[in-house]
């Protein structure tokens, strides 16, 4: 038998793999109508411009035998920058959190989303928050990694992770570009985002954010960036009074999706360091920088070898323990 973490010559069918009921994919990407218009505004848009509807989706869902995708707004979520009128940012959040939340609404099985917030408007994210968690019925809330240089994690935000860990929220930290110039001829999302998702992360644990918000569980994009490879390395050098296995435990409390990382070389990494129960699937659907990318890396990720335990915990049991309502036989 081939050895758990190398690659199988003959991975079983894909709905072997995953159950009946198919995996929850916990970073998937929904693009409404109005936020379309606003990212066509801008000429200097780097990004795909997607006409996002939801036969697709559900079309592609199925090709990878995902269940239930739980939506949410990629970079530059709701705003460009400083200039950007606030008041606009709001409404736009606003508008994209009713979208999503209609679309849960009328679909609560196949669809869940994270609430995008207005920051770095504080009261308006506050707001924005409860709204969604309350009214909308929303999974959690996404933030990127960073909003203009400022980095989650910072106690300019503490009320917000204040409030996400007394509802007991779960914390979705997209990646963005890094608050400086790109290196020329290589998009953000070649080595930036991975950069920013790691900065975020090793923020949070810098401000001692997962002891404090016991509650709140934060799932880390695209396996954490360099977290698990880098883990050891950032715990020596975080801080010269940091005990190195407290900096290692508090990074073991994220959750770390698979977006983009399955393969024979960022998966062993990730299972390595990452506690069995916090490795959730995620397809990043639909950026696709080159056709079928998603779909690829969800075949690299089936063709992995795991034991039965670890491909379902990944495709769907660890997912379940985030989302409860999606638990067979729950009440949606």
């Amino acid at each position: 038998m081939t050895p758990v973490g190398h690659v199988a010559t003959n991975p079983s069918p894909m709905p072997e793999q995953t159950g009946a009921r198919g995996r929850i994919d916990t970073h998937t990407h929904v693009v409404p109508p109005e936020y379309l218009a606003w990212l066509k505004e801008n000429p200097d848009y780097p990004g795909s411009l997607v006409d996002w509807n939801v036969e697709s989706t559900l079309a592609a869902m199925e090709a990878k035998d995902i269940a239930t995708a739980i939506l949410s707004v990629s970079s530059p979520s709701v705003r460009w920058g400083p200039g950007d009128d606030p008041a606009r940012v709001r409404r736009l959040a606003r508008t994209v959190n009713e979208f999503c939340g209609e679309v849960v609404r009328k679909d609560p099985e196949h669809f869940g989303f994270f609430a995008t917030l207005a920051l770095p408007d504080l009261d308006a994210s506050l707001e924005e928050a409860q709204y969604a968690l309350d009214e909308l019925g929303a999974d959690g809330v996404v933030l990127l990694g960073n909003v203009d240089g400022t980095y989650v994690g910072s106690p300019r935000w503490d009320p917000l992770m204040a409030l996400l860990d007394e509802r007991e929220t779960v914390l979705f930290i997209h990646p963005t570009a890094l608050p400086g110039p790109r290196v020329d001829g290589i998009t953000s999302g070649v080595v930036d985002f991975l950069a920013d998702s790691t900065r975020a992360a090793v923020n949070l644990v810098k401000h001692d954010c997962p002891r404090r918000y016991p509650r709140l569980r934060v799932l880390l994009s695209h396996g954490g960036g360099y977290v698990p490879y880098a883990a050891t390395r950032i715990a020596s050098m975080i801080s010269r009074d940091a005990d190195e296995a407290d900096t290692i435990a508090q990074l073991k409390t994220f959750y770390f999706d698979t977006a983009l990382t399955g393969g024979p070389y960022a998966l062993p990494s990730l299972l390595a360091f990452a506690d069995p129960g916090h490795i959730t699937f995620g397809s990043d659907w639909p950026y696709e920088f080159r056709p079928d990318q998603s779909r690829q890396f969800t075949e690299r990720l089936d063709a992995f070898e795991l034991t039965d335990e670890q491909r379902h915990a990944i495709n769907r049991g660890n997912a379940e323990k985030l989302f409860p309502r999606l638990v067979p036989g729950s009440a949606t």
